[in-house]
């Protein structure tokens, strides 16, 4: 499998006239190796050219006991990696660099003549990625299988004496029995007025009665990720919360819908939105549909008005409109879909419809 998406990078490389690369995403270097590596700030950085070169320099530090289909060029924290990548890079011919990779490692090997020009070359990957593998395809479905059984046992914690914090421990536990690799990103547990901030930093608040509660979680499973919002209420919610939950409801169904192979991104979008603003809620609705997933939680690529690209089968996002009322209530629900030949997978099992604790 990881010589097929080589074989892919390298046919995208040719078409782009790019003859080399240099990969420091460690998701990128996971995708085409099988080896996941966390350097921090020292240089790990995959070397590869439609000649066939394939190459990963890396510090000592990291042991790598397995084939990973790549020459090994190791170096020592007394070492200049960047020298040793310069020995290797061709100078003459233009050079793609990963878009995330270090200014003062890329500064360096220009300083060095390390090519004839470089181009932002992690759209190649980025676009490969976009379309999930069959072995892709399961890892995907297992982890969000873990997230649907998890979510279902973080509900029933829910009480007015268990703050946001405390809910965030209770749910690490969960994923640790499921034999997760942990968060897929840091969860939001929102009681009340704090689901009113998409990105409410979870704290010590505690529940009221009549409040939602906004949990949205996510785990790593096999290196791949899983990502679900659901919003309850603790005791009878308001009407208008009630009419703000029918609504994101009512957007995420609408968006799920037309999810299919020719369909724009910006279209799904629209069609989330344009529920939202028939309820009278358009301007709090503040952010995009949803973003794309995989050995990332927030892999390349999104569903917003932005993005004209059309969806393709194989592809994984996510579909989460949301209403934030401040100082109120903020409703958020987000499954996640996989793209088939004529339609989509919904990922996500866990019922959507109100439910009042």
């Amino acid at each position: 499998m990881k010589n097929l998406r080589l074989k892919r990078v390298l046919e995208k490389m040719e078409s782009c006239d790019i003859p080399q690369m240099v990969i420091s995403s460690p998701a990128a270097i996971f995708y085409l190796t099988g080896k996941w590596i966390e350097a921090g700030e020292r240089m790990v950085a995959l070397y590869i050219n439609t000649k066939g070169d394939k190459k990963l320099v890396i510090n000592e530090l990291f042991p790598v006991n397995e084939d990973l289909g790549v020459d090994l060029v190791w170096y020592k924290d007394v070492n200049d990696p960047v020298e040793i990548l310069a020995t290797f890079t061709d100078k003459t011919q233009v050079l793609g660099i990963d878009k995330n990779w270090a200014a003062h490692f890329l500064i360096r090997l220009m300083d060095r003549k390390g090519a004839s020009g470089y181009v932002n070359g992690s759209s190649i990957i980025d676009e490969i990625r976009s379309i999930k593998d069959e072995e892709e395809k399961e890892l995907m479905r297992d982890a969000s299988k873990v997230n649907d059984k998890v979510m279902a046992e973080i509900i029933k914690h829910v009480s007015l004496e268990k703050t946001e914090k405390q809910m965030c421990t209770i749910l690490g536990d969960l994923y640790e029995k499921e034999g997760t690799q942990g968060f897929s990103f840091s969860p939001i547990i929102a009681y009340g007025a704090n689901g009113a901030d998409p990105h409410h930093d979870t704290d010590n608040s505690r529940l009221k009665k009549g409040e939602g509660v906004i949990i949205d979680i996510g785990c790593r499973k096999n290196d791949y990720c899983s990502d679900m919002t659901r919003t309850v209420f603790f005791g009878e919610p308001s009407e208008k919360a009630k009419e703000v939950y029918n609504a994101v409801l009512e957007a995420n169904l609408k968006a799920i819908s037309v999810v299919k192979p020719g369909v724009r991104f910006c279209d799904i979008d629209k069609a989330a939105r344009d529920v939202i603003e028939g309820y009278g809620y358009g301007k709090y609705f503040t952010h995009r549909t949803g973003h794309s997933i995989g050995i990332e939680v927030h892999d390349f690529g999104d569903v917003s008005a932005a993005n004209t690209d059309t969806v393709k089968p194989g592809m994984i996002f996510s579909i989460e409109p949301g209403i934030y009322l401040q100082g109120e209530v903020g409703v958020r629900i987000e499954d996640l879909v996989m793209v088939t030949e004529d339609g989509c997978e919904i990922l996500n099992s866990y019922p959507k419809e109100l439910i009042i604790l």
